[in-house]
């Protein structure tokens, strides 16, 4: 046996269908041999609070060691992870083809699907997940929305924290009245026939946040796309499943991958590229639902032509070139790389793709946000997740003190993140470092389309 693995990782499919995958005592004794796996190596110790959270059960055992830790008490490590994948793609040597076969994050997944099928995942955690749902009624009356969600609102905020379990003080997405279907459906960007790339053709999968709460990065991706010669069409037949996932519900993943899938299956055919606005999205339908349904066809398909914005905008960049227009920005970047994006196992696509701003300076943050979607805003879990996200938060918060430390000839990095929901987790963060006001994070496409002159607004 060796120690480790030099192999790349792979997953195996979920076996969520076998009786076995729910079976209580199947479940703690896998349980039981990983967590005993990861107690003799502590690699993960600095992760995220699950890690810290086992290892500090099995220290204050009677014994020290699991044998004596009540599995009853395994529910605190399975709710503070929040599924983000990087113990999985960057830090545990045991991960398959290894033969411990260790998957830390899908073991969280099946502990919760159980949860679900025993009742154990409360009606306002699941309520909250429906974000098609959500968002359309939101979205209806958007400044009324929008005011009771603000931070700082001490009429509504409250209610929400004991109503639906969230958080008072933790920032939620905004909604938009006209959707980026809507807009997309109204206007379309010119193609640039001039352009290296011309001939390309991209289905852009809107995801729910850039379809409700943020069109503005879909109508940024669409114009960067057009510049570059690239025909695209906006497709939302329903979010991905990513919320449902981190609630166990892999039912309703596998319906959404086969209804998604479907509406895509025709613009595959006919040669388009997809691409998803959002790494978690992205992560999903290249990597989670074809282990979800591995025998599903469209779904095969489905995952290898999806591209991530910034992967495919790089794509154009080695293959054709990009379209000449680009200029040097105002300021630099401080950019986060999200970790959906990171489990992509892509590369740092986002940091390349600003990189070929000319004149750019972009600086990395390869470390947790902390946010974890759902899981983050939620009244029990927003502080651990303030706590993941402080090292990111610091090092951003450093970079707009050097800044002004420099007085009017050191102007204040943008903030960027790949993570729509991190970016503003971390810029809450940053406040708590004393910036005063933190920035609004960009997504990537949005800091490229500026450098091309482009200016979104979407109402």
């Amino acid at each position: 046996m060796r120690e480790g693995g030099l192999e790349a990782p792979i997953r195996h499919p979920l076996d969520w269908r076998n009786p076995d995958f729910l079976d209580e005592e199947k479940l703690d004794a896998e349980l039981r041999r990983v967590f005993d796996i990861c107690h003799t190596c502590r690699r993960c110790f600095n992760l995220c609070d699950s890690f810290p959270r086992l290892f500090d059960l099995i220290d204050e055992s009677k014994t020290g060691e699991l044998d004596s830790v009540a599995s009853g008490d395994f529910r605190a490590v399975v709710e503070a992870c929040t599924l983000c994948d990087m113990c999985f793609m960057t830090k545990c040597p045991y991960v398959p083809p290894h033969e411990f076969n260790i998957d830390f994050p899908h073991l969280m997944l099946r502990y919760r699907t159980a949860q679900l099928a025993k009742g154990e995942i409360g009606l306002a955690e699941r309520e909250i997940t429906k974000t098609d749902r959500n968002a359309r009624l939101a979205g209806r009356v958007a400044a009324i929305a929008n005011w009771a969600e603000r931070r700082g609102n001490r009429l509504t905020r409250p209610v929400m924290e004991a109503v639906a379990g969230i958080h008072r003080d933790a920032a939620l997405p905004r909604f938009h009245r006209r959707t980026l279907v809507a807009l997309a459906k109204a206007e379309s960007p010119e193609v640039n026939k001039d352009a290296p790339a011309y001939g390309r053709k991209a289905v852009l999968y809107a995801t729910c946040f850039s379809n409700y709460n943020n069109p503005g990065l879909g109508l940024a991706a669409r114009a960067v796309l057009a510049r570059n010669g690239v025909e695209t069409e906006v497709v939302y037949p329903t979010c991905c499943g990513m919320p449902q996932l981190e609630h166990g519900d892999l039912a309703d993943v596998a319906e959404r991958a086969g209804k998604v899938s479907a509406a895509l299956k025709p613009w595959i055919e006919r040669g388009y590229d997809v691409i998803a606005l959002v790494p978690s999205c992205a992560l999903m339908l290249k990597f989670e639902w074809p282990l979800i349904l591995p025998g599903d066809a469209d779904v095969k398909n489905l995952s290898d032509a999806t591209y991530d914005v910034s992967e495919y905008v790089v794509d154009i960049a080695k293959t054709e070139g990009l379209a000449p227009g680009l200029k040097p920005l105002e300021r630099g970047v401080t950019l986060h790389l999200a970790c959906h994006a990171r489990a992509q196992n892509i590369g740092p696509k986002a940091a390349e793709m600003l990189r070929l701003v000319p004149e750019a300076q972009v600086s990395v943050i390869e470390r947790c946000s902390g946010h974890g979607g759902s899981w983050g805003v939620l009244k029990d879990n927003f502080e651990v997740a303030m706590k993941i996200g402080k090292p990111v938060a610091r090092q951003a918060a450093r970079a707009v003190k050097e800044a002004a430390g420099k007085g009017a000839n050191g102007a204040a990095p943008m903030l960027s993140s790949e993570c729509p929901l991190a970016g503003a987790h971390i810029a809450q963060g940053m406040e708590r470092e004393g910036v005063e006001p933190a920035p609004e994070s960009r997504h990537p496409i949005e800091i490229l389309a500026r450098a091309y002159g482009i200016e979104i607004e979407a109402q």
